[in-house]
This record gives C-alpha cells, sequence and structure tokens, in this order.
C-alpha cells in the first residue's frame, strides 16, 4: 500500500539501543499501559483506556441497516468489471492493468477536496462512474472475411468474450449506527506505521477517552517499548498482522473501530478482512492506494546497517521536511517527544524488506463492506493525494476527507481538525429514505390515462449525512 519510497525516509529516526522490555510478570497495568506476551519473548506495549462514563445500550433499531449488493469480475486480461447489484444498472470497468487492449471508457470520478469539519459528504455506493464496453476484446487474430456477395466491402474485426477468471459476488445487509462513547459494546484500535510508535496517538487518545471511549494502541514489534527480535522474519507482513490479529481477540468487543496510519492501515485492512461482522467501521490516514505490497529492489534499506547509521541525520532532515507541512521547533519537538521516531536500523530494514503481502490487491480492497472515512494532508510528499482518490473508488462505501493544512503527520500537525473529523464520523449513522405509500386513484378514474408525454419513474439516492 506504502511504497518503499514513501516509507524509507522513516529512517530519520537515531539509532538507539535494543528495546528495553520490563519482565512479564512484572507488567500490571500503569497509567494505562500495559505488556501482553503474544508469543514467547514477544512482547508488546500497549496503552489501554476505559475511562470511567455511564453505560448506555445502544438501541435496537434498523434505522441504519444497508444493503450490500456487489458482482465483481476479474478477466484474464487484468480488467476489473464492478457491478453494484441494486443500486445501478449499468456496469464499472476498473483497472486496466496490462495496457494492451483499452476500454471504451470515460471515467468521470471525483474525490471531495474540502472542508475540515461539517457533515459527511453526499455518498453513493462505489462512487466511481464508468461507461465501458465490458463484454467484448478485439480478437488476436487479424484476419477479415468479405461478406457474400460484397467482396469489396471490408468487414469489422471480429470480437470475442473474455472469459472471467475469478467473480466475486457480495450480498449482505450491514447495520450501521451511531458510535458515542457510552456504548458500552464499542472500542477503537489506533495502529502506528513504520517508524513510529503508539505515542504519535497521544492527542486522539487523550481527546476520545476524555469523551468516554475504550481506546487501544499497541507498539508494534521493534517499536516504542515492544520487544524488538533479532530476526528479520520477525518484523514481515504476516508477523506484525498476527501480532495485530493476537491484539484485537484480546481486547475486542462486539462493535471496534479500527484507525490506522500510513502502513498501519494495511494491517487496518486486514483485520476489516478476516473480522468483517466485528469491525463497525474504519479510519485510514494517508494509507496509500489499494495496490499490494511489495518491497522494492531498488530501496535505500537494501544498503548495509552501518550505512543507514550514517545516513540518519541526512535522512532525519529529509524526513522533517517531507512529513511536516512545516519545519519549526514545534514539528522538531513532535519527532523527539514520547520516544516517537526512534527505533534502530536494523528494525526499519527488517519493516521495508518484510512489506510483501500480495493479497492486498484492489479484489481485497473491493470485497469490504464496512464504512471507511479516509484523511489525506494536502502536503503530503509520501502519498500522493490520488492514491486515496483510487482507494476511494474502489471501496464499497467510502468517504474522502483532504485537509488543506496538514501533511503525512496529519494527526500530530493537526490534532484538534482530525479529532474533530474523526468524532464526526464515529457519529455518522446513515439515513434511510422513508417509503411512500402510493396515491390512491379516484373512483371515477376509469379510463386509460394518456402517458405521452409522462417521464419515465426515476430512482433517486438520499445523500448520507452525519449525525
Amino acid at each position: 500500500m506504502l511504497t518503499s519510497f514513501m516509507d524509507y525516509l522513516f529512517c530519520c529516526l537515531t539509532r538507539k539501543a535494543d528495546n528495553i522490555v520490563v519482565p512479564i510478570e512484572t507488567s500490571e497495568p500503569a497509567d494505562g499501559y500495559e505488556f501482553v506476551e503474544l508469543k514467547p519473548g514477544r512482547i508488546l506495549r500497549i496503552r489501554h483506556i476505559i475511562p470511567d462514563r455511564p453505560v448506555v445500550e445502544v438501541p435496537s433499531t434498523q434505522a441504519g441497516s444497508m444493503s450490500c449488493k456487489r458482482k465483481i469480475t476479474i478477466y484474464r486480461n487484468g480488467q476489473m468489471l464492478i457491478e453494484n447489484l441494486g443500486d445501478r444498472e449499468k456496469p464499472e470497468m476498473e483497472n486496466c492493468q496490462n495496457g494492451d487492449i483499452e476500454p471504451n471508457s470515460t471515467r468521470d470520478a471525483e474525490a471531495e477536496q474540502s472542508g475540515n469539519s461539517g457533515s459527511m459528504p453526499p455518498v453513493t455506493i462505489n462512487e466511481t462512474k464508468c461507461d465501458a464496453r465490458t463484454d467484448v476484446a478485439l480478437d488476436a487474430e487479424e484476419g477479415m472475411t468479405a461478406a457474400p456477395g460484397q467482396p469489396d466491402q471490408p468487414q469489422q474485426p471480429r470480437r470475442r468474450r473474455w472469459k472471467p477468471k475469478r467473480t466475486v459476488v457480495i450480498d449482505c445487509e450491514r447495520k450501521i449506527t451511531s458510535c458515542k462513547g457510552t456504548h458500552a459494546d464499542l472500542v477503537l484500535f489506533f495502529i502506528h506505521g513504520v517508524g513510529g510508535s503508539l505515542d504519535i496517538w497521544g492527542n486522539q487518545l487523550d481527546f476520545f477517552s476524555r469523551l468516554g471511549y475504550e481506546v487501544i494502541a499497541p507498539d508494534l514489534a521493534g517499536h516504542g517499548a515492544s520487544s524488538a527480535p533479532h530476526i528479520v522474519a520477525a518484523y514481515t507482513f504476516y508477523a506484525l498482522a498476527e501480532d495485530i490479529r493476537l491484539v484485537f481477540k484480546r481486547y475486542a468487543r462486539k462493535r471496534n473501530i479500527l484507525i490506522g496510519h500510513s502502513y498501519g492501515v494495511s494491517f487496518c485492512t486486514f483485520l476489516a478482512h478476516e473480522y468483517p461482522d466485528q469491525i463497525h467501521k474504519m479510519i485510514m490516514i494517508n494509507g496509500g492506494g489499494p495496490t499490494a505490497l511489495e518491497p522494492s529492489l531498488c530501496s535505500i534499506f537494501n544498503l548495509p546497517i552501518c550505512v543507514l547509521n550514517c545516513l540518519s541525520p541526512l535522512l532525519a532532515w529529509s524526513f522533517l521536511k517531507a512529513g511536516f507541512a512545516r519545519q519549526g521547533a514545534r514539528e522538531k519537538q513532535l519527532l523527539k517527544e514520547n520516544n516517537a521516531f526512534n527505533v534502530s536500523s536494523f528494525v526499519l530494514r527488517a519493516m521495508m524488506s518484510g512489506q510483501y503481502w500480495p493479497e492486498g490487491d484492489e479484489l481485497y480492497h473491493a470485497e469490504l463492506t464496512v464504512p471507511v472515512l479516509l484523511v489525506h494532508g494536502m502536503h503530503d510528499k509520501f502519498v500522493p493525494v490520488e492514491e486515496d482518490q483510487r482507494m476511494a473508488e474502489i471501496l464499497l462505501l467510502a468517504f474522502l476527507k483532504v485537509l488543506d493544512e496538514g501533511s503525512h503527520m496529519i494527526m500530530m500537525e493537526c490534532p484538534e481538525t482530525v479529532n474533530t473529523l474523526l468524532h464526526e464520523f464515529l457519529l455518522w449513522e446513515p439515513e434511510i429514505p422513508s417509503k411512500k405509500e402510493p396515491k390512491a386513484r379516484p373512483e371515477t378514474a376509469k379510463a386509460q390515462p394518456d402517458t405521452t408525454n409522462v417521464a419515465p419513474e426515476t430512482a433517486t439516492v438520499r445523500p448520507l449525512t452525519a449525525q
């Protein structure tokens, strides 16, 4: 999801000694911090805050129920066809990968790029709108035959249907309700990215815990105060995803909200795919496009660790320039305080080389039915805004908010704006249009009505707004 070029600057982080973790026997919760041993020798630091608040049970209502009907077809030429059943009759062609056969399509997709607060933008199921000829492709043979009796008239090339390689049908009913801090069955999970720690969520954890939310934020292996194994295999995507899965199973409740940043978005997507019934909503902050992860062969992390240590001062300056919209004393202090962005070169090198996740392609993301809020910093030099726009097109139900005053570390640069936006999304609940009763015809109207100038009935979609 994030390229190695985007993440390599995280080695701006100064070199430090191996993580020192207290023994598991003495890891009693203190000040909201816990140490959990997931596997022998693999200990994660987790901040777990359960605020004292009145508990209010969620009313059993079906007002927020939405029907998710979708058919996704992958063709052998690399094209992906998305059909939103019941909402649109026109199919949508996506992702012409090989470039050999270009579909006759015109893209008319717009992403919401304004507003730091306010109501959620109007949303329809899959906001991409494409007109495409999806069932035909040019035949490989170029031969043309003449029709009988017309030897001089050229004939159009023969066309044939592409056989689908894979077809996925989604048909489910999802209940989406407002998520308040007084709900007893609700918990928020915050997942950081490469080189970070749970401390980058400090403003968000304090904000939501004061509102009564139960919050969970772990340190990934090798980050923050978690243990740092000395084997490269401990930092692959699958090893880290398994850690997050165990943390989720330990603290999950009936409804769970996932908030991920950068590389952490990939782990949130993994959980949403594995536990679709338990994930209520998801928030992606500067996560990038819906592409499969694959480590770059031409990455700076292919250099020896001793060279990376020598380059740390230069890369620290580069990250400050690219990761923050402004480079003042406040931004420099944010990098140093709370032990954030302070991991060893070995961990960074292993993290970058372990970003291999071939399953996380566009089809993987298109299968998700959970509502998603995408937050993008306009000045982000790591993740182009086009990647988050593409993510909004592929996801079934997504909002895209672009904040013009932030960059890659938007939740640290503009905590008030981000907190308000996230809270608004948690409180959002879709409005289901009420069914209008058909008007009764008068008793005297026995004759056949004249329908010559009557327009055909059209279906309308009611916008979804925040409550």
